[in-house]
């Protein structure tokens, strides 16, 4: 493990970095349920997969991420820190790694993973979210619909 060269102002201020319920999570989530829309928060979509979605719609399967522009490489807004850099970009490469293969996870498991940037609208973001939810609740139920005409009475 590499021991960081830092200061207590640093440490403190790091440590102080909310993961959950940041602002901008907490402001999708009140214009999506304002909406009418319901969710389940902080919720892993994939068993067996350690990788938490910030809001789920599961019966559609659509996995909000509500992602930081520092810690996940943000290509508008991100900083390369001057102190350790070697450390942050090592640490910032592997979050975007790691949020690609989740994506590509959820995608292959038939599931939609959304990635909303903490510099976003909330309002612009949850419309985006809510009309890919839109989409995949019609895609469901026409699923439905074939299924139950496909159903085949026994005779009688």
């Amino acid at each position: 493990m590499r021991v960081l060269e830092t200061t207590e102002a640093t440490r403190s201020r790091m440590s102080r970095q909310r993961s959950h319920d940041t602002g901008v999570e907490m402001a999708l989530r009140r214009s999506l349920h304002a909406a009418g829309f319901r969710y389940r928060v902080h919720r892993r979509p994939l068993k067996g997969v350690r990788r938490e979605a910030d809001i789920v719609f599961g019966p559609v399967k659509v996995a909000v991420f509500v992602d930081g522009c520092f810690w996940h490489g943000c290509p508008e807004h991100a900083t390369w820190p001057k102190r350790n850099s070697g450390f942050w970009r090592e640490k910032i490469e592997k979050n975007r790694a790691r949020d690609a293969n989740t994506d590509a996870r959820l995608r292959e498991a038939g599931w939609v993973a959304l990635r909303v940037w903490e510099h976003e609208d909330a309002h612009e973001a949850a419309a985006r979210v809510a009309a890919v939810v839109i989409e995949r609740r019609a895609l469901l139920a026409d699923r439905m619909n074939r299924a139950r005409v496909n159903v085949v009475e026994p005779p009688a």
